[in-house]
């Protein structure tokens, strides 16, 4: 009895075959992907060798189109995306813009996302339709405004790029960058000339999320760089003059982040 159980099993094993083994790719792998920015993205500047966006390029196969520049704040997007336009047209997969800080170090006040206006509109619902008025609301256009900005260029990326993947990153965390007399920059802990922490500014990015339907990957949490502890100056460039900018490690950590939060998002559509 048992050798029969036995040949059956046997011959039921043989019967099915062999599981086809699964390889899964990651969603970015081998895209084409332009960068805006400023001096973290920027491929001149020198406190690292490897940008956030070479170590994707390196483990993702990640084509990069690179257009971040120093000192670059958030109304210079739309300049990166037009040079983007005329470089590359429609062939390219995705955008990823991380900018802000020096829109906090340059104190460009807030804000608020729309103005509103009193219009007539018709409205009908269980009765005849009529004429109503009502308060309506429209993006703040202006780019003396942070807020301001994030509306000009991501109004401008969704007219110029309707079907392109469009990500966000907060600004990460600052402390100190002394380059010279007239180049100091104080840390995160203190307010800027128009009263605000970069809290704000971090918060403003999220807020641009559900404004203009784009995802925020949040590097300011994420990533753990928090150069305001002495422990963590290995990730940035010079310990006593440069806690802004991170080094090759420091970019490797925000990379790596990055490579795990993409996961959920797709490249192309």
């Amino acid at each position: 009895m048992k050798r029969d159980i036995i040949c059956i099993m046997l011959c039921v094993l043989t019967a099915i075959p062999a599981l086809s083994q699964t390889t899964f790719t990651h969603p970015w792998q081998g895209k084409k992907v332009a960068y805006f920015g400023d001096s973290i993205t920027d491929p001149r500047n020198k406190a690292s060798k490897n940008k956030y966006w070479s170590y994707l390029q390196e483990w993702l196969g990640i084509t990069p189109y690179v257009y971040g520049v120093s000192g670059r704040q958030w109304n210079d997007i739309p300049r990166q995306a037009n040079q983007l336009k005329s470089d590359h047209g429609d062939d390219f997969d995705a955008i990823m813009i991380f900018v802000g800080t020096n829109d906090y170090n340059n104190a460009v006040p807030l804000g608020t996302w729309y103005e509103e206006k009193m219009e007539k509109t018709d409205y009908g619902h269980g009765y005849v339709k009529r004429s109503e008025d009502r308060l309506r609301r429209y993006p703040c256009m202006t780019n003396s405004t942070y807020r301001g900005r994030i509306n000009i260029a991501l109004d401008s990326l969704k007219r110029m790029f309707p079907t392109k993947q469009i990500v966000v990153l907060t600004p990460i965390h600052r402390a100190g960058f002394y380059h010279n007399e007239k180049n100091w920059q104080v840390p995160e802990d203190y307010i800027n000339r128009c009263g605000e922490y970069i809290d704000s500014y971090v918060n403003a990015v999220k807020e641009a999320g559900n404004v203009w339907a784009v995802p925020v990957i949040d590097l300011n949490s994420t990533c753990g760089l928090f150069p305001l502890e002495d422990s963590h100056a290995q990730y940035f460039n010079r310990a006593d003059t440069d806690r802004l900018h991170p080094n090759d490690k420091g970019h490797e950590r925000m990379a790596r982040t990055l490579m795990y939060q993409l996961l959920s998002l797709p490249c192309v559509f």
